[in-house]
């Protein structure tokens, strides 16, 4: 007796769908009205309701049922639609998707299925749906934007290709990680450069092949190889200078007589960044005399070290210094033992000899900021004082929460605090002269605070709407900040740290060439000219401090490897385990490392299951450092606070050093 292939396509849709959750009615009605048994090899058509995906050749297979209304469903595909499907098979998802989109574009990199599916979809009279041979990864760039794009196959990292070619309010579906371990995600751009990421659970698919997913194992086995990038390595391995710990710090001397030197990191939590970092800046002080710190922290949390360290009377305070998120970024073992050593080192000074100070660039601790500029004030002019509270006053409410401020400031008929706390930077500036008679370090960390204030007046305001204006701003900050510290008495030379999105030159980067951002790296460039050094730091693999969220617990996260078309996997197989390439020893070296690659770029959040779209970027190195520190493998950085949870004495930062 032939199967009843109508009844069985009922049972499916109540036991396989229905009872596991799937709620789309458009999703449920095309699932039912699609035969399953026209999009499976003859030889499996007694088995096309079965819950099970099946072979269809090519060492490819068609998901099962529920694993197909699932991704649609998350994809919220909707009439009108565009829909990009990634891994047409057999066509059986793109009928379906036909069956509620208006437009349905398909894609697979074998020919055999190509024509299958093509077939299929004609003898089963859907006619909206276009298959096409090709990479995948890579998309359809001519076609977008989509409103949705489902892939059916299991990549190491989301194509970044198809993120870019989501609408705003796109929806990606894609499962990511290695073979049998993979996780079905949910991307929705939200803007430029802005997405929201979620995880729908475990799934198994067949590998995503292509130029941003896996390598073509044939191919490989073939020994085929791009020359280009056989070019690229070859320059690579000759220009890359291997350092031993020993002498870490030696080949830096040809940076010594710089005026400012900006030292990158690719994470915001390695301990090797910090470490190697620390012994740069110490040469830098010891042989150079570079006598300030600037870091990519807030002034007034900054402010409050540099008293320790250079034995100033301490400044009333709400809170320790870098007690909010993300803490671990200096509250960490690496940091307090530079700082000890440069305390030690401040304190040996005789008298007439230049301290190093240590100060922070950013913008985001508004009440730390608010407290410097008032405590000052109170000292200088009780009066002026009073008036700067009530100009502050507009604050107040937001200080603990801006993000609140950045909300309440696109609101119709909400006055923004922009007048007020202008007006008070204005004044503390054009008072400089009587208010830092007597205690010119105290005004500095005054007028840098009032700077704060209205800087981040700003920037919170802008944050709601993200994008170029709030980074901008931002750094445009760090930029007049470090200004003001250069032209306080005594700092002639700078070493700034700050990660390697604010050193490098964003003219070089996607951020620059698409998005319109600048850097602290490229305001530097543009300013000192030849007298600013930019060096980038970048790792292969290891493990990083980071978190899943913003405002969450710091964890000790195992890092993927770096991609296989970039920049950090060419340095990998360079070799040495750590070494320099100085971009400006010849223009040659620059010319032949010149091409954009994707980078790796990791801040305070690290999620290594969407890291392709979330922490790539394409990018120049030659173009934006003059010089790049390697280290291969690298390591968490060890947070204090995690060492005093578990059972060792409470650290005393910063009073202990």
């Amino acid at each position: 007796m032939a199967p009843d292939f109508a009844e069985a396509r009922r049972r499916m849709i109540q036991t396989q769908l229905i009872r596991r959750g799937i709620e789309d009615n458009a999703v449920l009605r095309a699932m039912g009205t699609v035969g399953r048994e026209h999009f499976v090899p003859t030889s499996h058509r007694a088995l096309a309701y079965e819950d099970t995906a099946l072979p269809i050749g090519e060492e490819q297979t068609i998901s099962q049922p529920f694993i197909v209304a699932l991704m649609i469903e998350a994809a919220e595909v909707e009439p009108g639609a565009k829909v990009l499907e990634v891994g047409v098979g057999s066509g059986y998802a793109a009928a379906v998707l036909g069956s509620i989109a208006s437009r349905v574009i398909a894609i697979d990199r074998h020919q055999t299925l190509v024509e299958v599916a093509r077939k299929n979809l004609a003898d089963a009279n859907i006619s909206n749906v276009e298959v096409c041979l090709g990479d995948g990864t890579r998309g359809k760039p001519e076609d977008a934007p989509f409103d949705a794009i489902i892939v059916s196959a299991g990549g190491p990292d989301i194509p970044h290709a198809l993120v870019e070619q989501l609408e705003i309010g796109g929806r990606l579906i894609v499962p990511v990680g290695e073979q049998g371990a993979q996780r079905l995600l949910r991307v929705v751009r939200l803007g430029a450069g802005r997405y929201e990421e979620e995880d729908l659970g475990n799934v198994m698919f067949v590998p995503l092949v292509g130029e941003q997913g896996w390598p073509d194992q044939a191919e490989a086995r073939r020994g085929k190889r791009s020359d280009a990038r056989d070019s690229t390595l070859e320059s690579i391995t000759e220009t890359l200078q291997p350092i031993d710990a020993e002498g870490f710090a030696v080949p830096f001397d040809r940076f010594g007589d710089r005026r400012v030197i900006l030292l990158g990191e690719s994470t915001h939590g390695t301990s090797e960044f910090y470490r190697a970092r620390a012994a740069i800046t110490r040469r830098l002080i010891e042989r150079h005399g570079f006598t300030a710190l600037a870091v990519e922290a807030d002034w007034p949390d900054a402010a409050a070290i540099n008293r320790v360290l250079r034995g100033i009377e301490p400044l009333p305070a709400e809170e320790p210094p870098f007690s909010r998120f993300p803490q671990w970024m200096w509250r960490n073992k690496e940091m307090a033992a530079f700082l000890s050593w440069l305390g030690d080192h401040n304190r040996s000074r005789r008298e007439g000899e230049a301290q190093t100070g240590f100060y922070g660039l950013d913008l985001y601790n508004v009440t730390g900021a608010i407290a410097s500029v008032l405590a000052h004030l109170d000292r200088v002019d009780p009066h002026a004082a009073s008036i700067a509270r009530e100009r502050y006053g507009c604050m107040t409410p937001w200080q603990h929460d801006p993000a609140a401020y950045a909300r309440a400031a696109v609101t119709a008929g909400y006055r923004s605090c922009e007048e007020e706390v202008v007006a008070q930077c204005r004044e503390l500036l054009t008072r400089r002269m009587a208010f830092a008679a007597g205690d010119g370090e105290s005004f500095l960390d005054a007028a840098q605070s009032a700077r704060l204030v209205a800087s981040a007046e700003q920037y919170y305001r802008t944050m709601y709407y993200g994008g170029t204006e709030s980074w901008n701003l931002r750094d445009g900050h760090m930029f007049e900040t470090l200004r003001g510290i250069l032209a306080q008495d005594g700092h002639r030379k700078v070493v700034v740290w700050a990660h390697n999105s604010h050193v490098g030159d964003a003219r070089e980067t996607e951020m620059g060439r698409a998005r319109n951002q600048l850097s602290l790296g490229q305001l530097c460039r543009e300013h000192f000219g030849q007298e600013v050094a930019l060096i980038g730091f970048g790792t292969h693999e290891g493990t990083v401090a980071a978190a899943n969220g913003w405002d969450e617990p710091v964890q000790r996260i195992s890092m993927r490897p770096s991609a296989q078309d970039s920049w950090e996997r060419l340095c990998h197989q360079a070799a040495p385990a750590c070494g320099l390439i100085d971009f400006t020893s010849s223009n040659t070296v620059a010319e032949q490392l010149a091409k954009v690659m994707p980078q790796r770029f990791v801040g305070v959040i690290y999620r290594p299951h969407t890291e392709r779209q979330s922490h790539y970027l394409d990018a120049s190195a030659p173009g934006q450092y003059d010089a790049y520190v390697w280290l291969d493998k690298t390591t968490a950085l060890e947070p204090l606070d995690e060492r005093a949870q578990a059972g060792e004495p409470a650290d005393t930062f910063p009073s202990g050093m």
